[in-house]
């Protein structure tokens, strides 16, 4: 699905919240291993399970003609700093539902561009009607996982020993949901 292109000034920071086009294929296969690197909180070390720009241009095709899809990135200055995908199942037992995550640089964490992007999924699964919106998160990324639950979500499960992170150590992964609001 593609929604409209909006300017967003928060927290002293001009943006543009809008879906991709198939012209931003090489630069999401970059920022994705860029934000691989910068983070132990996503599930894949830099590289891993590549999508190269061509795999970012059919994604973008695919979520755009969909109508259980929401691809959405963030754009600074002419360039993009984070994304979000919420892809519902195609199955007919998980019709109700979808699954997302949220992708930002570094450099642009703490400046509300996560929340922002939360929101909008929010209020897409809620117009398309999904009935329910699953994520998980690593048991330490605290601030995500407040974020979350002040947006509705609540934990459902906790994997343990889910990840080996590049420290050696083993960390939880939270299950959390949030169902539509009758």
């Amino acid at each position: 699905m593609i929604i409209e292109s909006k300017s967003i000034r928060h927290k002293h920071m001009e943006w543009v919240l809008r879906c991709p086009r198939e012209e931003d294929g090489a630069e999401l296969s970059r920022l994705r291993i860029t934000i691989d690197g910068e983070t132990e909180f996503l599930d894949r070390e830099p590289g891993e399970d590549y999508l190269s720009p061509e795999s970012f241009r059919a994604l973008i095709r695919d979520d755009a003609e969909s109508d259980k899809a929401l691809f959405l990135v963030a754009e600074v200055d002419g360039k993009i700093v984070g994304f979000t995908r919420c892809v519902g199942s195609p199955l007919k037992r998980y019709r109700h539902k979808a699954d997302f995550g949220i992708c930002l640089t570094q450099d642009y964490c703490g400046h509300g561009i996560g929340k922002i992007l939360l929101e909008h999924v929010l209020l897409w699964s809620d117009y398309v009607g999904i009935e329910k919106i699953s994520l998980s998160v690593v048991e330490s990324n605290v601030n995500a996982i407040k974020l979350y639950r002040k947006y509705g979500f609540i934990e459902e499960g906790k994997l343990l020993k889910d990840r080996i992170h590049s420290d050696g150590k083993y960390y939880n992964t939270v299950l959390m949901g949030r169902t539509l609001r009758d």
